[in-house]
């Protein structure tokens, strides 16, 4: 097929799309690219004229000539017959395509002019796209000139159509650049204010100066990393430190949640799948092995796996490499491997529930995170953290605790630990009408550990017998400031005064 036999089907897009393949031949395709960016701006009507193009030739007439057509569907055109002033030229301005001639008045058909200022633009501006001219050319030429830098070849004379076609596509190929490095600068700043130092694990206690300390010291290896604690301790947390203070830290962080995954998935979950290898698979897709590679694989809740998923992930851990369901193509795979858990493995590994060579695999080093109520040092630095975030979200004037409230957070049992104090203070900054949080604010699920409460007149004094009474009047009433109060005989200001006296 002709190339004019191609430019007459290039409205079909269908046609496009088959006949442009990595097999056909290379110019071809890129012809059918350029028509179809041509295509596809002619056809909008609403276009605008927009983009920035610099002509650099010493050919004042063909300048001119350029300029007159270009100007038509392009926003700016600059022209410059003297090469020399391209740094100039370049530092004062941005330019979404340069049209550089090859050959000037020093050097007549060899392009070696050409290439040298390709070389200087480039230097000055990596990201500069750059179409060449030139009236000697070859396929040769124009084979050096892209593996120089340059993004495609144009011949004089030109005809109009494909001129335009070639600068439409060199500037979609710049809007493409410009959109990959506008997300590697959003990727670098959130990476800049995710890569604080432990950023988001908020504690001063003797417990988490000792986790800080275990991640310090594991982060730059390669072992692999086995999480204990109660749901809510912030395992993901500690995870996501553990990648941003490692060598791995410009990879893939991939979290799987185990638990969440069905046993029929499980190997297209973290392995992938090739097209049509089961009911569902109507493309290929990687699986978290594959997409973390480089990066680190953070596996929740492996204690939830059956014994014979426990199997195929150990095979993938000790083989350092994947089947995708339904390819006999291994993929090799390199991650760093968190594992995390609230269930006791080693007991379950006893009772024959979890496999053993898979616990020596996962837990090359042990790190246990400390219950809140372990930590209850802690409590008021996550609170104001909370308070902060959610009185800024609902747009709050809630500016502290009080004394009695804070020491009331540090008594409570707090069973879901870090994430239900977190929720217990968003519900209270949704629910209060004052701006200072109080007790009576905050709904307990359960009591703390109480003291002894059976009054005995001649054991207790009078403050003692108080605090207890006061106590217990709260409780029946699940810590309603204004009910209690009205029991007891006091005013609200009453009863806070003494729960702050009594540290209630």
């Amino acid at each position: 097929m002709s190339i004019k036999c191609l430019s007459k089907q290039i409205h079909s897009k269908k046609f496009v799309t088959e006949l442009y393949h990595p097999l056909a031949d290379g110019s071809i395709c890129l012809y059918i690219k350029q028509q179809f960016h041509l295509h596809e701006y002619i056809s909008n009507p609403n276009r605008m004229k927009t983009g920035r193009i610099l002509i650099v030739d010493d050919n004042e007439d063909l300048l001119k000539a350029a300029r007159i057509f270009l100007k038509r569907h392009f926003g700016q055109i600059d022209l410059e017959k003297d090469p020399t002033l391209l740094p100039d030229l370049l530092k004062n301005e941005a330019y979404d395509v340069i049209l550089l001639d090859m050959n000037f008045t020093q050097d007549v058909n060899s392009g070696q002019e050409g290439f040298h200022w390709l070389d200087k633009i480039l230097e000055i501006d990596p990201s500069a796209v750059v179409v060449l001219i030139t009236a000697f050319g070859s396929v040769d030429m124009a084979v050096k000139a892209i593996k120089a830098g340059a993004s495609d070849f144009v011949m004089k004379p030109w005809e109009n159509e494909k001129l335009l076609a070639t600068m439409l596509s060199a500037m979609k190929l710049k809007s493409t650049q410009e959109e990959i490095q506008l997300l590697k600068d959003a990727q670098v700043q959130l990476t800049e204010a995710l890569d604080e130092k432990f950023k988001d694990i908020i504690g001063q206690s003797p417990a988490m100066i000792q986790v800080f300390d275990t991640i310090d010291r594991v982060a730059e290896t390669d072992a692999n990393v086995l999480l204990l604690g109660e749901n809510g301790t912030g395992k993901e947390l500690i995870a996501r430190s553990i990648h941003r203070n490692s060598n791995r830290s410009d990879k893939p962080f991939i979290s799987v949640d185990l638990g969440a995954i069905s046993e029929n998935l499980f190997e297209s979950e973290l392995f992938g799948h090739t097209r049509g290898s089961f009911t569902d698979a109507k493309n290929d897709r990687a699986g978290r092995f594959e997409i973390a590679n480089g990066g680190t694989l953070f596996l929740d809740e492996i204690g939830n796996l059956s014994l014979p998923l426990q199997a195929k992930l150990l095979t993938a851990i000790q083989n350092k490499r994947i089947n995708r369901v339904g390819s006999n193509k291994s993929i090799d795979v390199d991650i760093r491997l968190i594992c995390a858990t609230n269930m006791p493995l080693y007991e379950m590994v006893q009772n024959g529930e979890f496999r053993q060579d898979l616990l020596y695999r996962i837990n090359t080093i042990e790190l246990h995170l400390p219950a809140l109520r372990e930590r209850t040092e802690d409590i008021p630095l996550l609170a104001e953290h909370y308070l902060s975030d959610y009185t800024r979200k609902y747009n709050k004037d809630i500016y502290k605790f009080s004394e009695a409230t804070i020491t009331r957070l540090q008594k409570y049992n707090w069973p879901g630990n870090v994430r239900e104090l977190q929720h217990a203070i968003e519900r209270a900054v949704i629910m209060s009408r004052d701006n200072v949080l109080q007790p009576e604010d905050f709904f307990f699920n359960n009591q703390p550990v109480k003291e002894k409460e059976d009054i005995n007149l001649e054991q207790f004094n009078l403050e003692d017998v108080e605090r207890i009474l006061i106590r217990k009047v709260l409780a029946k009433h699940n810590g309603n400031i204004t009910h209690a109060a009205q029991e007891l005989g006091l005013t609200r200001s009453s009863l806070y005064r003494r729960l702050e006296k009594y540290g209630l």
